[in-house]
């Protein structure tokens, strides 16, 4: 059973960066996607970003692209979330998640999910 652990959250100003990891175990990431959603108070789980495991091929949401990236540790089971200049619109509860196929934007579309980690950006 594949499980996913996210760390990295936290209270930053706006303006801040922080970056968010995320490490798997049990299963095998070969072939896979993973990537992040967030969540806010009231709101729908949204996509964040992307990254394919074995060619690294990215993708992002328009609220994030040219502040955040993307990457991977093979090594290390390991995908971060670089953000940058966070907005106070950011803040929400941001979870990773795998599948076993290439990128998809849609949450219903990955099989393994992160338990969470909070980002709270203040003005």
């Amino acid at each position: 059973q594949v499980q996913l652990v996210e760390s990295g959250g936290g209270l930053v100003q706006a303006g801040g960066s922080l970056r968010l990891s995320c490490t798997a175990s049990g299963g095998t990431l070969r072939g896979g996607a993973m990537a992040w959603f967030r969540q806010a108070p009231g709101k729908e789980r949204e996509f964040v970003s992307a990254i394919t495991w074995n060619g690294g091929s990215t993708r992002y949401a328009d609220s994030v692209k040219g502040r955040s990236t993307i990457s991977r540790d093979i090594a290390k089971n390991t995908a971060y979330l670089q953000m940058n200049s966070l907005k106070p619109e950011d803040t929400a509860v941001y979870y990773c998640a795998l599948r076993s196929y290439s990128i998809a934007v849609v949450a219903g579309a990955y099989d393994y999910w992160g338990q969470g980690t909070q980002v709270t950006v203040s003005s």
